[in-house]
């Protein structure tokens, strides 16, 4: 067992799991700091506003022409990285197979957030070929990946009232179509964590409302050796996903007592995926 403390906080996790950097490098006191600044956000010109105006649905054909030529390349080059850059494993998929019916009319996946292209290991290791809707933070849009962040699925969430309704309506139109939804309900990317920070709601209240399962995904770190030396920087690690068991919603419940629920049981089975014993953020799991 490994065991130290962050914030004044003890954790645990089991023998197996690789820790790649000292955990006390990380924030103690606010797991939603955000540390990944974006890059040159106020220097794109013509940059889109987070309002009603963003086209949410983007039917356009000039949309539809990039996320054609954006699909082959970035699922062919991502794919690339994941595979020899990071050594991408994938296990736990045979949870999936007793919901088969259930995740036929689309599924909300979520993920710790640890590293620049976990959304697209999550897609490989659940939806080889087909693509996610990926909210994510509007101000990225306006940076140096808008095309990436487009293109492999991303949608910015709103930051006004008229544009979260088009968000919402955006949102439900693409699960009507039967497109998976994908988010990270840590919100913020802290690369390589091997902890499970708190979540937010929203994410939960959104499988309540489609009656859909929710489907918890855990990455892991590995050491980096062998054939993977020759790919990668000497102190990035290798990561396998863990395809968790799906919680479905009860609606029985109102949306708040079961979004409390799927995120208890969504943490209990990440954890058990991603070997921690003792949680530093436990008390906190949801904000």
């Amino acid at each position: 067992m490994k065991q130290g403390t962050i914030g004044g906080r003890p954790y645990s996790v089991e023998d197996r799991i690789f820790i790649p950097k000292d955990i006390s490098q990380y924030p103690s006191d606010n797991p939603l700091e955000r540390l990944v600044k974006v890059d040159n956000p106020d220097d794109i010109e013509g940059g889109f506003a987070f309002d009603s105006s963003y086209p949410y649905i983007d039917k356009s054909l000039k949309f539809k022409l990039n996320w054609f030529v954006g699909f082959f390349v970035l699922w062919f080059g991502a794919t690339m990285v994941n595979l020899f850059k990071y050594g991408l494993k994938i296990e736990g998929k045979k949870n999936l197979r007793p919901y088969r019916k259930q995740l036929r009319k689309g599924a909300l996946a979520i993920s710790n957030h640890v590293y620049r292209m976990d959304a697209v290991c999550v897609n490989m290791a659940l939806q080889p070929f087909r693509r996610f809707v990926i909210p994510m933070y509007s101000r990225h849009f306006n940076g140096n990946d808008v095309w990436f962040l487009r293109y492999v699925g991303g949608i910015p969430v709103a930051e006004t009232r008229d544009g979260m309704r088009k968000f919402d309506e955006a949102m439900d139109y693409y699960h009507e179509k039967g497109r998976w939804a994908l988010i990270f309900p840590e919100a913020v990317r802290w690369d390589f964590y091997p902890l499970l920070r708190p979540f937010r709601k929203g994410s939960f209240t959104l499988a309540h409302k489609w009656d859909c399962p929710v489907v918890p995904c855990f990455i892991t770190c590995r050491e980096r050796k062998g054939f993977f030396s020759l790919f990668g920087k000497k102190d990035d690690p290798l990561l396998t996903v863990h395809v968790c068991e799906p919680v479905l919603p009860d609606l029985t419940l109102d949306r708040k007592k079961d979004a409390d629920r799927m995120i208890s049981l969504c943490r209990e089975r990440m954890e058990k995926a991603g070997g921690i014993i003792l949680n530093a953020w436990s008390q906190d799991q949801s904000q």
